[in-house]
This record gives C-alpha cells, structure tokens and sequence, in this order.
C-alpha cells in the first residue's frame, strides 16, 4: 500500500490531468448516449454546454445594451435598485432612449405646472400619495378601506417567495404606509410583521380551505377576526403569468410548516385545478362576493388576467342590475410576472396590460359603473411615467411585484422556478435566503416606495395636478404606428376616462390622520 501511495504521489501533475481527460473521454464516447455533441467530440463538448449555460448572465452583464433586455433592461433595473438606496437616480447627457420607437410614453406637460401651496401636506410629507377612492364604500361594507399609498406589493405567496423575502416586504409596506397581497400560499407569519395585507385565494384555497380542498367561508371568517392587518379580500380568477392554468405543488416542497399555512398534508402533492369550485358562473361568483363580505365586514374583490370579454360584460350587466359586486377589480397584464409557465402560456395566452384593462374598464364605463369599483393595475407599472399611463387610463392604485423584488435584491436571473434563486429572494433554500439582511432590505423596499411616489408626485404637477387621479387621457400621449406617429390614449383605445370624485389632497390628509391611518 505504501508503494502503490509514493507512486501515485510522484506522478507529475500533467500526466493526472491526462489521466482524467482520457476518463472523460472515455465516459463520453463509450458510457452514455443522451449527448450527440460530447459522444461525437469529447471533451471539448462539454466546453459548448458550459458556455451555454453562463450564456445569459454574459449577455446580461456584458453584451446586451442599457435598453434592450427583457423583462426589465438595465436602465429599469438601475433606477429601482439607486431608488431603494436612496442614491442618484438620475441620467446625465440626455435620455438615451429612442423616443420615436413603438409605444413609448409621454406626459404632457403643462405650461405652469401645479404648485404646492404652504401648508399642503406634500409640503411637509413630499412621500405622501394615498388612493382618491375607498375601497368598499359604494357597497356600505363594515370596515370599507382606502389605501394609504397609490403603489402597493402585489400577489406574491410564501412558498413561491421565501420566508426572508415576505418578511422584508411586509416590514417594508409597514414603513411606507402601503399594503401587502399574500399571493395565494396562505397567510404566513411572515406576513405579520405590521404591514396592512390584502388576502388573496386562488383554486387552491390555501388558508381557508377543507380537507377536500373546497372553499370555507367559516375558515376565511376565524381568519379575518384573528389578524385585523387584513383590509381586503381578493378572489384570483387568473393570473398574468399563466391564466386558465393551475398548479402543482410537488409533496417534496411541502415542509411543517407551509403545510400549516397552507391548510395541506406535508410531503403529499396538491393540484390547484384551472378553475374554482365555489363557484361556476359569474352569478355564483357574485353570490360569494357578498357571502364573503358580509361575514368578515371586508371589502371583496376580484383579479384576473384579460382575455375575451363576453363573461366580463355579464359581470357589468348583473352589477348594474342587482347594486352588488366586487368592491375593486385587479386587472394583471399577460407579460407574465413572478409565476413561473409554460412560454405557451406566457408569451401568448391574455393580453398585455394596456389592452387587457382597456378593454375591461371601458365595459364597466359604459354601464356607468367606474365610480363604484376601485381599479388597480398590476404588469411592468412599477416607473413614474408608466403610472401616469395608468392612472390616465382609469387605475387607481398600482401593485408591483418584480419590481419590488428588485427592490429586496432581485437580479433578474430568472430561475424562479428553480429554486436556486442566487438573491434569495424566490427561494426556499435556507443558505441562499440567509443572504437577504430582513432590516436592511425592508428600508429599502420602503424607500423605493417612497421615491416613486415623490417622482410620480412630481411628474403630477408638472402636468398641472395635484393628484395622479386627475390625468386624463389627453394628458398621455403615445408613439403607435404609420397610421399616425403619434397620439392621445383617448385616441388610441378609444375612450375617455371617467373623472375621479376628488377634491383636494387636504382632506386626504385629514383622513389619513383620523386615527393615525386611512380608514375610510
């Protein structure tokens, strides 16, 4: 045995790599078959598929330009990550964007723009930017809701995002003064951290269902009453990811823990089917709105991605028949978010948000109900002129959610699905999670808001408003086509905006401080 070890200790190092060489060589040529390229040249084959496998992170830090990635470029990405820091986010030089290409955005600015007088609360709160509407007030629900900021953290679960992440997100909403969706995964601790919360269900029902996976309404009840940071209730009809389509929670993923939140058997796997059971048609959806809000005092709503319209003008027509119906409505854009999907789906199934919300809140427009119903718009939204573009269209609030990943330490490195989410942000591994410092990340997820809503605010007056809730559609104007260069969203899609009941950021700020937070 001594010999056989100085023997091997005394061959040169060459020659070891030689030997493994010749072993991979081997391997590849005789041992496996799954592989053309590295069975037909060994060795150096494999040099193909690791180049390939780094290849996005080399065209993402090294050949792409400032302007041309997807889903968000550079220039995107750099402007939330300086806004969380509380850094310069400015551009020198002049936009280096082509402000001539398709469907670029601009707001029309007004010759002597709007100027806070002394005394307005921006004056002394430049952050300070809450929803015009109350969400729930039209229907009379017990504890109606209006949202004490106009951007908020969208749909994103405990389970798809981790426990780190959740947890610095909520802290952050805390400290913004904004609001949290749970994303269908169920209420988890993470979510308790003092931050108001959205509940959102999908199919699954996580949270609030059965043993047999229905619906409970008395489940959903127990839960309202023992965590009053929840202000509203969001039922997913779809989601801009992968509309019409469920899920699969594979039993290996299910620990102690997200099996408890969950309301699911740890180790088994769940199916969330393509659709709900609680209900069938719109009528029945209504039914359960009303269900739902009279026994938790909550205010209801619905989101969902847009597709064809004919169920969304039944919905229009039973409102304006029977007085009842979803108290806001959530509209996700079909550019896909932070749910990972087959690109089937993905990339063609539901429209993009402009289409999609146009076409919705024109329906509901027409029947003369916009005033009734709070609009809030979810898809690539999270920039100050996008949510001019939105709020001239009809939205009232803005969810965003890989924007506010972004904000936590998100890299775009799009394995999400992978589990191997290297910012620890879309991940359930413990190591990559410790990464994200909980106190630090919530400050900057606070901070982003707060900046966007100081940029967003300042971009309002320069248009000659005080609040964002009183763009119009003449107010936005956007590149199209040959047809013509150039022109107004009334234009365009082909309606107006139904004018906002607002009055003056005074008393906005006079409900914000009737108990230290906007209640109704």
């Amino acid at each position: 045995m001594d010999n056989l070890l100085d023997f091997l200790g005394n061959i040169p190092w060459w020659l070891w790599v030689v030997i493994i060489l010749a072993l991979v060589a081997i391997r590849d040529i005789f041992l496996q078959r799954s592989h053309t390229i590295t069975h037909n040249y060994p060795i150096v084959g494999h040099l193909r598929y690791w180049l390939e496998s780094i290849g996005p992170e080399m065209r993402q830090y090294f050949v792409a330009n400032n302007r041309e990635e997807l889903p968000f470029n550079r220039i995107e990405r750099g402007w939330i990550y300086a806004s969380a820091k509380k850094e310069n986010n400015y551009e020198g030089f002049g936009t280096d964007r082509d402000v001539y290409a398709h469907q670029h955005i601009f707001v029309k600015n007004a010759m002597i723009g709007y100027q806070v007088p002394k005394g307005h609360p921006n004056q002394n709160d430049p952050y300070f930017l809450p929803c015009a509407k109350v969400i729930g007030a039209y229907n009379m629900r017990k504890r109606p809701f209006r949202p004490a900021s106009a951007i908020n953290v969208s749909a994103m679960s405990f389970g798809s995002l981790s426990a780190a992440a959740i947890e610095a997100l909520n802290k952050g909403v805390a400290k913004a003064d904004a609001y949290h969706n749970t994303g269908e995964g169920g209420l988890s601790p993470y979510h308790k951290q003092g931050g108001d919360v959205i509940f959102h269900f999908g199919t699954g029902y996580f949270g609030v269902r059965t043993r047999d996976g229905n619906f409970s309404l008395e489940k959903m009840k127990i839960l309202v009453d023992e965590n009053p940071s929840i202000r509203a209730i969001e039922i997913k009809l779809s989601q801009g990811a992968k509309p019409g389509k469920g899920g699969v929670l594979p039993g290996a993923k299910i620990t102690k823990e997200i099996a408890e939140i969950r309301g699911v058997e740890v180790g088994k796997d769940v199916l969330s089917p393509a659709t709900h059971k609680a209900f069938g048609t719109i009528a029945e959806l209504l039914i359960l709105i009303e269900q739902i809000a009279e026994a938790t005092g909550l205010p209801v709503g619905i989101k969902a991605a847009i597709g064809k319209l004919d169920q969304w003008e039944e919905l229009t027509q039973l409102m304006k028949k029977t007085g009842k119906g979803p108290d806001f409505i959530s509209v996700d854009g079909g550019e896909g978010g932070t749910g990972a999907a087959p690109p089937s789906f993905a990339d063609h199934v539901s429209l993009p948000w402009v289409y999609g919300f146009a076409s919705v809140y024109k329906l509901f427009k027409d029947q003369g109900l916009t005033e009734r119903v709070v609009f809030i718009g979810s898809g690539k939204l999270g920039f100050p002129a996008k949510a001019a573009m939105a709020f001239a269209m009809g939205v009232d609030c803005i969810n965003v959610a890989r924007e506010a990943m972004m904000s936590i330490g998100c890299i775009q490195a799009q394995v999400c699905h992978t589990n191997r989410c290297p910012a620890g942000v879309a991940t359930q591994n413990k190591w990559l999670q410790s990464g994200i410092n909980v106190p630090l990340k919530s400050d900057r997820l606070a901070q982003y808001f707060k900046t966007f809503r100081k940029e967003f605010l300042e971009v309002t007056h320069a248009a000659g408003y005080e609040h964002p809730c009183q763009f119009t559609m003449n107010d936005i104007q956007v590149n199209v086509d040959d047809d013509y260069l150039s022109s107004d969203l009334k234009t365009v899609y082909r309606y107006d905006k139904a004018p906002v009941p607002f009055t003056a950021m005074q008393e906005l700020f006079d409900c914000a401080h009737l108990g230290g937070k906007i209640k109704s």
